[in-house]
């Protein structure tokens, strides 16, 4: 195979922006040869705006069984990312999903078990992971340079959305619809980035969802979470729709010092002798360690979602690592649902998580949503160019 032939499943604003790239071949050894969408109108916005020989089909499954296609990108509305990858995997073909993974994790673990049996390469669209920043962070930890972690601190408020956002699709923002609001919509890459760049998970969370603070919703627009690691350290999430101007801050402590990445930059407070090794070997009485501040050169583009769809070509093609596993997924999921739960029983939350009580309480919600799932009718398809920064 020189030539990966590719299918895109779900033509609302991230699968429409996967196709038009595709189809302007800005991914090397792809191309674009379907399309699928439950609604019919969209055929006649891929003629318009993506034309060539891209065939258009009303369903995933009616591609899949097609023969037009080597590997699909999935971006579908969120419930239905792991069935839709099931049927691809179980029709022999690549697959790369949209974040999130699911809505939750025992659905996504299906998923994964099914990618395994199908020996296929599955990715899944953490494009962040490409941003230079987070990768000369991630670096910088798993090689030891900052030391043992010992706190963890997030702010991400930055993913303003006003309510004529919300009011845009009857779905947006429901637990019938989305599953969630801020956790499982606007920062599911900060939620990857936070255990994949330090390289360890929390043991236990204690989360505070508010539902509807900001805005007139269902779902959660406001959270703060703490979270504790088996080594000791400790960890805060806070994230929310419903401020501006808002903030990007994480920050990384460990006994050799702190790193902070912030506004485009990765600053790293280095200590000059480990802080445990200072404690035990000064001896006055007020002091602290000699600490210089580095601004760390980070180099290169980044590429955001083409540069995670070449990765994935490229393993197709090439074997090449993935840069964002598809298995993968299921650990931001988790910390979602583990926030999530924590807030509907008003506890600590253990990981691994209890995924049927899960279930149980989204269902709950499920029933009392608003939305209502019906055929036909869509909303636009908006312009998403410079909403991924955040």
């Amino acid at each position: 195979m020189d030539k990966v032939r590719i299918g895109v499943v779900g033509l609302g604003n991230m699968g429409a922006m996967h196709a038009r790239y595709l189809a302007e071949g800005k991914v090397e050894g792809a191309v674009l040869t379907a399309v699928a969408d439950t609604d019919a109108g969209r055929e006649e916005w891929v003629r318009r705006h993506i034309g060539g020989d891209a065939r258009f089909f009303r369903s995933g499954t009616d591609m899949y069984d097609s023969g037009t296609v080597d590997a699909v990108i999935i971006a579908t509305p969120h419930y239905d990312h792991p069935e839709e990858a099931v049927r691809a995997f179980a029709r022999g073909l690549h697959v790369l999903v949209e974040k999130p993974a699911g809505v939750y994790t025992k659905q996504v673990r299906r998923m994964n078990e099914e990618a395994s049996r199908s020996g296929k390469v599955f990715g899944i669209m953490y494009n962040q992971r490409m941003n230079p920043l987070y990768r000369k962070l991630r670096d910088l930890i798993l090689s030891g340079e900052l030391g043992e972690i010992r706190r963890t601190n997030w702010i991400i408020t930055s993913w303003y959305r006003p309510q004529s956002y919300y009011d845009s699709g009857g779905w947006r923002a429901t637990w019938a619809g989305e599953g969630g609001g801020v956790l499982i919509n606007q920062v599911p890459h900060q939620l990857d980035l936070w255990q994949w760049t330090t390289g360890i998970m929390p043991t236990r969370v204690r989360a505070f969802c508010h539902f509807g603070k900001y805005r007139n919703i269902e779902v959660e627009d406001d959270v703060t979470a703490y979270v504790e690691y088996a080594n000791g350290a400790t960890g805060v999430f806070v994230a929310t729709t419903g401020e501006a101007p808002g903030t990007n801050r994480f920050e990384v402590t460990g006994d050799r010092g702190k790193i902070v990445v912030e506004d485009g930059r990765l600053t790293f407070w280095r200590l000059r002798v480990p802080e445990p090794e200072f404690n035990r070997t000064f001896r006055g009485v007020f002091g602290s360690p000699e600490c210089w501040k580095c601004e760390v050169p980070v180099h290169g583009e980044d590429p955001g979602h083409r540069g995670i769809t070449q990765n994935w070509v490229d393993a197709i093609l090439r074997g090449t690592p993935l840069i964002a596993p598809g298995e993968e997924g299921i650990l931001g999921l988790t910390l979602s649902n583990a926030m999530h739960l924590s807030t509907w029983t008003d506890n600590w939350v253990d990981l691994p998580l209890d995924e049927d009580l899960f279930h149980e309480y989204l269902q709950r919600h499920i029933e009392r949503s608003r939305y209502r799932i019906t055929e036909g009718g869509s909303a636009g398809i908006a312009d998403v160019s410079g909403t991924f920064g955040a």
